[in-house]
């Protein structure tokens, strides 16, 4: 199966940050991975691949080298998109129609979850004897919609229309039922074993639009969750497949960067720290000396220049899909790239044969940031932000280039397996 196909399909089942972990944990354990469980004692093994599961929605992957080793090398990237999440006791009677109540999670364009088919996904937690355990839930089926008011009552819509969250988007669930309960429609639809009940949820709308090839050559890959699931799985396949390793290759990915990342799961937290911590400690590893001979990619995707709006992107860059990966720049540092560190990346790209294109916003317009550097708050390594240029960022249905998705499983690879050494002078790769 191509790097292409296995991302596609990786996609087309992660309908929450809790099943992409689901289907990274499962592209790993095929890999020969190990799991390991931070209320336990670990016990490490050169040559061994483990990986660590934080709240069923963080992942933390690794590789103990078999032979001499020197430094960590992290690929972070994050396993949540915006979306909708649904609120506690969510139904509501509206004019006889069922309606699903809902907020904002992370920074979206609304318009276009509009007029499509949406369903519900995330986890619900069982509880049985006073033991709770969480389950994977997702509702395969189209079950609901959020209908746009028609032109004849909004003839201004296509002028700008800013969208109310507590009237406008509220999808429609089905005929009002006086009978109807929340819980009991849960537990019907989840795999529960006998004699548990549901406590609680965390479930998000989905659009059930699934992922397709666009273009006259099919060049253009459109999904839900681009961002940031394809730095995710790329980052998976790449160290489940690295070798000759000379560095200790981790791939991290956290959740809630789309809410700024300080969650007991996101790059806020102690997780990444944690980890390595107790990973130098089981292989008689000084810490600070192997967290200081480091170095940390922050794999996020990136803006393309649109070819309907131009003039919003900055006239010195010119960031095309298919034209490779993208290292990112910002004088405020909502990126961490800086000149040494990009250096470092594009001659692990040239080794890769991997092109390299640069963006930065235009000086008058605000872009978003990253976890690179909130995850610095708690390992404070030599990092760059890099990403896989596309379209209609944060939109429900987003377009990149195939061969860009290729390009960084590539570099990501090259990365896990180059040497990066930090002299007197200044910096090795090999």
């Amino acid at each position: 199966m191509s790097v292409l196909e296995s991302v596609r399909r990786c996609l087309d089942a992660s309908h929450s940050c809790y099943h992409a972990i689901a289907q990274a944990e499962k592209v790993l354990l095929e890999a020969g991975f190990s799991p390991l469980y931070e209320a336990e004692e670990w016990k490490l093994e050169e040559g061994k691949k483990y990986y660590v599961n934080r709240n069923g929605s963080s992942l933390i992957a690794f590789i103990v080298p078999s032979s001499s080793w020197k430094g960590v090398h992290i690929a972070a990237s994050h396993s949540d998109s915006p979306t909708f999440k649904i609120k506690h006791n969510p139904v509501v009677n509206q004019s006889g129609e069922l309606g699903i109540r809902v907020e904002k999670y992370g920074g979206m364009i609304i318009s276009t979850w509009f007029d499509r088919p949406l369903s519900f996904a995330g986890r619900v937690i069982a509880e049985k004897d006073g033991n709770i355990r969480p389950i994977l839930f997702d509702i395969d089926e189209d079950l609901a919609v959020i209908p746009n008011l028609c032109i004849h009552f909004s003839r201004d819509i296509n002028d700008g229309h800013a969208y109310s969250p507590d009237s406008e988007i509220i999808p429609l669930f089905g005929s009002a039922d006086d009978s109807f309960d929340w819980k009991s429609y849960l537990e019907g639809k989840a795999d529960l074993k006998e004699g548990e009940s549901i406590v609680d949820e965390d479930l998000f709308l989905y659009s059930r639009v699934p992922s397709s090839l666009v273009g006259k050559d099919k060049e253009y890959l459109c999904s839900a969750r681009l961002d940031n699931l394809t730095s995710a799985f790329t980052s998976v396949l790449a160290i489940s497949e690295a070798s000759s390793l000379s560095s200790l290759p981790i791939c991290a990915i956290f959740d809630n960067e789309e809410v700024g990342s300080f969650s007991y799961q996101g790059a806020g937290s102690d997780f990444l720290r944690v980890v390595l911590s107790r990973v130098m400690a089981c292989l008689g590893r000084e810490f600070e000396e192997e967290a200081a001979n480091s170095f940390m990619l922050s794999v996020d995707n990136a803006h393309a220049r649109h070819p309907n709006y131009p003039g919003t992107f900055e006239r010195t860059c010119d960031v095309k899909l298919n034209g490779g990966i993208v290292l990112k720049y910002n004088a405020a540092l909502h990126y961490t790239t800086d000149a040494i560190s990009s250096s470092v990346v594009r001659l692990v790209a040239k080794k890769a044969d991997v092109p390299v294109q640069t963006f930065s916003n235009r000086p008058d317009i605000r872009g978003g940031g990253t976890l690179g550097n909130i995850s610095m708050t708690q390992l404070s390594i030599p990092t760059a932000d890099i990403g896989l240029a596309q379209l209609a960022m944060h939109s429900s249905y987003e377009t990149m280039g195939v061969k860009d998705i290729d390009a960084m499983h590539r570099f990501i690879r090259e990365f896990f397996e180059s040497s990066i050494r930090y002299e007197r002078e200044g910096v090795e790769v090999k």
